[in-house]
């Protein structure tokens, strides 16, 4: 089964500190609110080297979060995580139309495929 990847348009709410546990493993998260009839406050992850995109981040932005779903169990519960991997600028004042052509010009670049091989699910 192959893992699919999601994508969600919004501005950003809240950044958070990056966490750093005792196994070197280092995480920050942030919140984005959709632009939907009903809005809604997502919250994201990003780890390792993707800890640097939300460094770039300022409270306002309008952005694109690629991301991966992650699902796991912990004492019989269950919980998901959205591991963003690639947050992009979806700028405010762009024409749809073109808008469409530059990430479509980007994905051709093949550098998406370089992103998903270096995600370990």
């Amino acid at each position: 089964m192959s893992s699919s990847m999601y994508e969600m348009v919004g501005s950003v709410k809240l950044i958070e500190e990056t966490q750093t546990f005792a196994s070197g493993f280092a995480k920050r998260e942030f919140v984005i609110t959709t632009e939907d009839k009903y809005p809604q406050d997502v919250k994201f992850e990003a780890t390792k080297e993707k800890i640097e995109q939300v460094d770039r981040l300022k409270e306002g932005d309008h952005v694109k979060v690629s991301f991966n779903i992650r699902g796991n169990e912990y004492k019989g519960r269950y919980y998901v995580n959205l591991q963003a991997w690639k947050i992009e600028n979806a700028g405010g004042q762009v024409s749809p139309s073109l808008d469409a052509a530059t990430s479509e010009s980007n994905s051709a670049g093949g550098g998406n495929l370089d992103d998903l091989e270096e995600s370990p699910f």
